[in-house]
């Protein structure tokens, strides 16, 4: 009898749609068989495109030059060492199944050269840049993108060889290599690695998470409309440099996780892949569903080899050629479903197998989740989906798609929702809990109170949207603005249960750890192509004399708490207390207790509430003085909780603390209490 998929076992409400989720789980076996019969059954070995296609020195020192275009019916090479000409001796021959190639003696292309395509196709031809360029560069005068050769005489070398993104729990780091620098202008890689990277392990996160790093011709599109798939983005610097980057994460015990964009491509022609041989459906689809309808770009059609082919290599380029620790997969619900989850609501999981579903991209996602786990068994896969799809973040051996996490969507949403439209007498713990912990038990998540997302313009971060326009005038030490107060306080709070209740990861956008203030606007006509928005304040939080040290002191202690515990995320979220008419929520996990006062107006005295007995001590407190709080709780004071004979089997008693209005308090049990200790002893 065949075993029923883990995930159908473990939630019984998916049983109906059983015969779905068990037909695309074989749908992906067959697609692997199929695809890797010539490989030797091989995943690994059919991920090699990048090997063959493109160009590549061969063992005599001679060029090997190969593209694929079907269509085509005459290619050359041109480039600064053909005078832009079409030369004979650069002139590309037919192979086998639409290859096109040449061998070219090595004397007559360098490092530096720029180089694309001339392709002719019938009642057509143009210039192009080769799909498997990994370099592409533009000239700043004429503004035109080529492919340039990269051939340093001395190729970076990685110095540290085995790193292992082996991290628990998952603390990730969301970052823009260009706007992270100071000045308005575009950063660099070694601007990155040497002035960056340093607060980021400071911080304590374990994981940078970097957007934007294949190469896209619009700054101002925020690296998510690709054009060279295989090319670092040159606005940031040489390969070599990233490479440089990312070894120094790695010595810096930093995993480093690609933002990477499958989801679809620019619909630019001389630049990207959209009429590479003069189709339009080399790697895309060749009808209505070409174009994506919200995002004015090419959809790929991942029911063609050829797509599998190109998209999996890349996925095994980039963690071989420059050792990066995996991947958040950009717009995912957009790759599942045809509709691409526009204006759907997904009430139901009648919803996720309706028949709108794109089975070639979820074959697609599950075979690029097994490829870069064969690659590297500690590589990390997070996906970008919104709609919720069960079994995303599961294995795929129980029937899932084989995510290691799923982006927790919906908690900046709710964070944004609760700070636009509710009062703060509003803020109930029933509400904010649950939002926080309602999720998937065999799913892992990331949760996060903001990205780039909520920060973009036309938007706020969580700050200033707190704050607004007082922080212009009243974030100095000693200033004293109730704005700016009650703002500092939510941030905290809202950072810290965040972090608290997750049960994989968490996120954080870069110079939110401070509070950093307005929004993100690329360079565009409609600001005048400025700089002022594309990039970090770094030197807010520098200053002695404004408040932002004190959030950065804050997140770092956060972080530090959590990080200390392996596993924490894994620790079972036991509620203890939620009221919402005094607007107090508490929660343990394994040794810790977290409370939170929600109430703008009401402290409370020997507040008390059933906790593991035992003594406790204060180990991180929203209100101390270090972080820009009042200073109304005595850290030092160690708390027992008191002895209730009705609860005393169950080893609990009652813990009352002082909780300040607006504050968040966590403490550690450094002692069981002698009686629970007793109570618990098993008679043999």
């Amino acid at each position: 009898m065949k075993k029923k998929l883990a995930i159908l076992r473990n939630d019984p409400w998916l049983e109906p749609y059983s015969e779905a989720i068990e037909g695309r789980h074989q749908d992906v076996i067959n697609t692997l068989n199929h695809i890797t019969k010539d490989c030797g059954g091989s995943l690994t070995a059919f991920a090699n495109a990048y090997q063959y296609y493109g160009l590549h020195r061969d063992k005599e020192g001679n060029w090997m030059f190969r593209e694929l275009a079907p269509n085509a019916t005459c290619i050359w090479l041109v480039g600064t060492f053909s005078d832009w000409k079409r030369d004979s001796q650069f002139k590309l021959h037919p192979a086998d199944n639409g290859v096109w190639e040449a061998k070219i003696p090595g004397d007559l292309i360098k490092d530096g050269d720029l180089y694309k395509i001339y392709v002719k196709w019938d009642n057509g031809e143009g210039e192009r840049i080769p799909a498997y360029a990994t370099r592409v560069v533009q000239d700043e005068d004429t503004k035109i993108f080529s492919a340039q050769v990269y051939d340093p005489a001395k190729p970076y070398k990685f110095k540290i060889k085995n790193f292992t993104s082996d991290v628990e729990p998952l603390l990730i780091y969301e970052c823009h290599i260009c706007m992270a620098q100071e000045d308005e202008g575009v950063g660099s890689y070694e601007d990155f690695r040497k002035k960056i990277l340093p607060r980021i392990a400071e911080d304590g996160y374990n994981a940078i998470q970097i957007m934007a790093v294949q190469e896209h011709p619009y700054y101002g599109s925020f690296g998510y409309h690709v054009s060279s798939f295989y090319a670092p983005s040159s606005r940031f610097g040489t390969p070599d440099e990233l490479k440089h980057l990312i070894d120094d994460a790695h010595k810096l015990g930093i995993a480093v996780i690609m933002d990477i964009v499958h989801s679809h491509a620019v619909k630019n022609e001389v630049e990207g892949l959209g009429r590479l041989d003069g189709s339009g459906n080399l790697y895309f689809y060749g009808d209505h569903r070409r174009e994506h309808p919200a995002w004015d770009s090419l959809v790929f059609d991942y029911g063609k080899t050829e797509t599998l082919h190109f998209l999996l290599s890349n996925c095994k380029y980039w963690l071989e050629e420059y050792k990066f620790d995996g991947f958040r997969f950009d717009g995912v619900t957009s790759m599942i479903y045809y509709d691409h989850g526009l204006g759907k609501s997904f009430s139901s999981y009648g919803d996720y197998y309706d028949g709108g579903q794109d089975i070639n991209a979820i074959i697609y996602l599950s075979l690029a989740n097994l490829l870069i786990h064969q690659v590297n068994s500690k590589a990390i896969t997070i996906a970008e989906e919104m709609s919720g799809m069960p079994g995303l973040a599961a294995k795929f051996d129980d029937g899932g798609i084989g995510f290691d996490y799923r982006m927790a969507m919906g908690i900046p949403d709710y964070w944004i929702k609760m700070i636009k439209e509710k009062k703060d007498e509003d803020w109930h713990p029933t509400s904010i809990f649950w939002e926080l912990t309602n999720r998937r038990a065999d799913e892992k998540t990331i949760s996060y109170c903001e990205s780039h997302d909520q920060a973009l313009v036309g938007d706020k971060t969580i700050i200033f949207r707190l704050i607004d326009k007082e922080m212009y005038w009243h974030m100095a030490v000693d200033d004293k603005n109730g704005v700016v107060e009650r703002g500092m306080a939510l941030h905290k709070m809202i950072r810290l249960v965040t972090l608290a209740t997750i049960n994989g990861g968490y996120l954080n956008f870069m110079g939110n750890e401070f509070g950093h203030p307005e929004w993100i606007d690329f360079p565009r006509e409609g600001n005048g192509w400025s700089y002022k928005y594309a990039r970090r304040q770094w030197d807010l939080v520098d200053r002695d004399d404004l408040k932002y040290k004190f959030l950065n002191r804050f997140d770092n202690a956060m972080i530090s708490l959590v990080a200390e515990k392996y596993g924490f995320e894994r620790l079972p979220v036991e509620k203890l207390w939620e009221k919402d008419d005094d607007q107090v929520l508490a929660f343990g996990r394994g040794d810790l207790i977290f409370v939170f006062n929600w109430s703008p107006v009401k402290s409370f005295a020997d507040y008390g509430f059933l906790a593991p007995a035992g003594e406790y001590e204060v180990v991180l407190d929203s209100d101390n003085p270090a972080f820009g709080g009042f200073g109304n709780i005595d850290d030092t004071v160690h708390h027992f909780t008191m002895p209730d004979p009705l609860y005393e089997p169950s080893g609990k008693g009652w813990l009352k603390l002082y909780l300040p209005s607006r504050t968040a308090q966590v403490l550690r049990l450094v002692k069981k209490s002698k009686s629970t200790a007793k109570s618990r002893v098993t008679k043999k």
